[in-house]
């Protein structure tokens, strides 16, 4: 459709109030536009549970969201399927304490089974996927190689890669739109757009709306 509009925000971790007041100021067509997520939505910021919440309620409301696996989703979900506790000092590292709290002070015993969570947001978690591509653009919360096919990377790629990735220019065929790294204002090359501005620090949540390459800030 011509006139359809994609609208991608960047890590949400836990920031709850500003993703609320970023979505009542896109100007967003619930019948034909796309909503990306490009994936981190929790620890860090107090809202965590909220933040799934909000995006559980967009889904049921029909709108057509297309959520990512951030790194630290990819990380509680390894925990989870695997129960390896040499995976928690990392997990707390990324501010794993915070979600907990979000979720009224669960403990880490029901970490395993993600039981502090309702079955509405396991499921989401389960849901997101690694990258979502349009015709124009790769969506991904990190990153790509630039020496595989897109099929054939590792999930872990997607959401962790920074090195060469942001280092260097190069043309993948089409534009990334990614999150990630932080910036100070959204990164613009002719290659990539960078969107994630820091909300976890005390700076912006940022969306970019695609094509017209017009950004909106929480």
């Amino acid at each position: 459709m011509r006139n359809e509009k994609i609208f991608a925000i960047g890590d949400i971790h836990g920031c709850a109030d500003q993703l609320k007041a970023l979505l009542a100021r896109l100007p967003f067509n619930a019948k034909r536009d796309t909503l990306v997520v490009l994936g981190d939505y929790l620890d860090r910021g107090p809202g965590a549970r909220e933040v799934l919440d909000q995006l559980c309620g967009l889904r049921a409301a029909g709108v057509r969201l297309k959520a990512l696996l951030g790194n630290h989703e990819y990380l509680l979900l390894e925990y989870h399927r695997s129960k390896d506790a040499a995976l928690l000092p990392y997990l707390r590292k990324l501010g794993l304490e915070d979600t907990l709290k979000s979720y009224g002070g669960a403990s880490l015993t029901q970490l395993g089974a993600l039981s502090f969570m309702p079955v509405a947001h396991r499921d989401f978690l389960e849901s997101l996927r690694p990258y979502w591509e349009s015709e124009e653009y790769i969506f991904v919360h990190a990153g790509l190689r630039y020496d595989q096919p897109l099929r054939e990377q590792d999930i872990s790629d997607f959401c962790e890669v920074r090195g060469p990735f942001l280092a260097e220019e190069r043309d993948y065929g089409k534009r990334i739109i990614f999150g990630h790294t932080p910036f100070v204002t959204p990164l613009i090359t002719p290659n990539k757009i960078g969107i994630d501005t820091g909300a976890a620090y005390g700076n912006l949540l940022t969306a970019v709306e695609l094509p017209s390459l017009r950004f909106y800030h929480a």
